[in-house]
């Protein structure tokens, strides 16, 4: 009884979920990334990728289909969070439960939903549609961190602008908008990194007339090609966590400014 008491007790069922299906996964990504199908160490994969155009235009791609995804929702989800945590604008919690109810339905049933519309519509497949369902997907992870944000954002900050003086613009661009940076950049990870290494939308919103990143390392796999996929993983993996510190530093720097 005294062992269950004991917090490390509680969390090591998590210690041992971390272990095998997030650290042991990328020790084995990392090592067939640096090794031939022989085992033996060697660094052909990385060059391999640096001399291939086709998978240097995929990841430059797969940037901008990312980077435009993320900007997009930017646009759309800031306005949809700051209507939301506006108690005068909206009084019923039914409209947070409607932005929510995309996400209960899976993923993919939501691609081919999607991809079906388009087809029901006459529309070609293209970088069009495919960033349409991408914002459709991923709008909701933009919406919620800014929401939470404005909606638990102390309100006197706002009063006291207007106070001394700041129009409704000034009030919002300079006092809400930066005190809601913690939830943009929230937003910014959580749409940004699925978007890069996505595979499936890609493929069902252009009938594979454009990959992304995520689509070259599938095939890979499924060739058996597990050295250069890992490698290409790895390389994934290594722009991911870049991004993820970067958006650490911001976070720093504006919680030292505030």
């Amino acid at each position: 009884m005294r062992i269950m008491t004991k917090r490390s007790t509680w969390a090591l069922p998590y210690a041992i979920f971390l272990v095998l299906f997030v650290a042991l996964p990328l020790v084995i990504i990392i090592l067939y990334a640096f090794q031939d199908t022989s085992g033996s160490f060697t660094l052909a994969n990385f060059a391999k990728f640096l001399n291939d155009p086709d998978a240097i235009g995929t990841f430059a791609l797969s940037l901008e289909v990312a980077i435009e995804n993320t900007i997009i929702c930017i646009l759309l989800g800031y306005p949809a969070a700051w209507i939301l945590a506006n108690k005068k604008l909206n009084r019923s919690a039914v409209t947070i439960v409607l932005f929510i109810m995309p996400m209960w339905i899976n993923a993919l049933m939501r691609t081919l939903a999607t991809a079906e519309l388009f087809h029901v519509m006459g529309i070609q497949l293209g970088k069009g549609t495919l960033l349409v369902g991408m914002v459709y997907d991923y709008l909701p992870f933009m919406i919620y961190p800014i929401y939470n944000i404005l909606n638990k954002m102390d309100k006197s900050y706002a009063e006291a602008a207007s106070d001394l003086g700041a129009t409704p613009w000034q009030v919002f661009w300079k006092v809400q908008v930066p005190l809601s940076m913690p939830g943009i950049m929230s937003g910014v990870m959580m749409v940004f990194m699925p978007t890069v290494s996505t595979f499936a939308i890609s493929e069902f919103l252009t009938n594979n007339k454009i990959k992304l990143f995520g689509t070259i390392i599938q095939e890979n796999i499924n060739s058996s090609m597990w050295n250069y996929g890992a490698a290409l993983s790895l390389v994934m993996l290594v722009i991911i966590g870049i991004t993820s510190l970067l958006q650490d530093n911001k976070k720093d720097v504006s919680g030292g400014i505030v």
